[in-house]
């Protein structure tokens, strides 16, 4: 008997938002399954994303909980009607980690992306050449093969800023990340100049932290924000030594979200951004 294919990370988070919703509206997977006319095993089947649930489904259930709140209900539907197989990052799920398809399937159907780094460019606005000498130092060795499949990943998940008409992107980048001369002069030089070139998309905003800001909130931490279409499916992901961290809890997202407002407005503005870089680009 095949495998059952491994739930996209949209699935689980479809089937995490339904098993809230039912423990909000206080009943239990017998109550509600009775409720639904469909057996407890079933349910516990859909909250766990075992088994996909249809559009028609997810409105039976909001309304069985009695949920109001129609924008969220209406991006549960979406998110139940949306195709699972035949993504471009699934040709990577036997060569590369699991937790970076994931992150790939996130930025792809974020609305928004809002993110601050403080000791490296940000992968989306990363040139293959830095990107390469990144992956290269990773412990363990990877293999040249290896690295390729990580480069050919990172480039194809910055279709997400390239494509036809992009969602905003927005970083916050420390200073100190643009003085590392990753991969040498050169590499560092082409990378500096690549960010100004982005900077001058209108739907992407870079802002430095530089160095005389002193301390900053959240300055130990990468973090990159995922906006879902509304604000109770955003995810905010995190880098670990060991893979990405993922986070949803209402309360994170809200303290994750002040802390970038809180980093953006502690930022230089986009226009004094581009002439810090283009000033370290011309130091190199």
């Amino acid at each position: 008997m095949a495998s059952r294919p491994a739930p996209t990370a949209r699935r689980i988070r479809l089937a995490a938002e339904l098993r809230k919703l039912r423990e909000r509206a206080g009943l239990n997977s017998t109550e509600a399954a009775q409720m639904l006319g469909t057996s407890s095993g079933q349910l516990s089947n859909v909250e766990s994303a075992r088994f996909g649930v249809s559009p028609e489904r997810v409105r039976a259930m909001a309304n069985v909980y009695s949920c109001t709140n129609q924008p969220y209900v209406d991006a549960l539907v979406d998110m139940a009607g949306e195709k699972t197989r035949g993504w471009w990052w699934e040709a990577y799920r036997e060569v590369l980690p699991s937790g970076l398809l994931t992150l790939a399937e996130l930025e792809h159907h974020a609305t928004a992306i809002r993110t601050a780094f403080t000791a490296h460019v940000p992968g989306m606005l990363q040139t293959a050449e830095h990107a390469r000498e990144i992956f290269s130092k990773a412990i363990p060795a990877p293999t040249p093969p290896e690295v390729e499949h990580r480069v050919s990943h990172r480039v194809k998940r910055q279709d997400v800023v390239f494509r036809k008409n992009p969602n905003p992107y927005r970083t916050v980048i420390h200073e100190a990340a643009l003085h590392m001369r990753v991969g040498g002069r050169r590499v560092a030089r082409d990378q500096l100049r690549h960010l100004i070139s982005m900077s001058l998309r209108d739907h992407i905003t870079i802002r430095v932290l530089p160095f005389d800001i002193g301390a900053f909130p959240g300055s130990g931490q990468s973090i990159n924000y995922l906006c879902g279409p509304v604000p109770e499916l955003d995810t905010v992901q995190l880098d670990q030594f060991h893979g990405p961290l993922l986070v949803d809890a209402e309360a994170h997202l809200e303290k994750y979200r002040r802390l970038l407002d809180v980093v953006e407005a502690s930022a230089l503005s986009p226009e004094k951004s581009r002439d810090l870089i283009q000033v370290i680009t011309q130091n190199l």
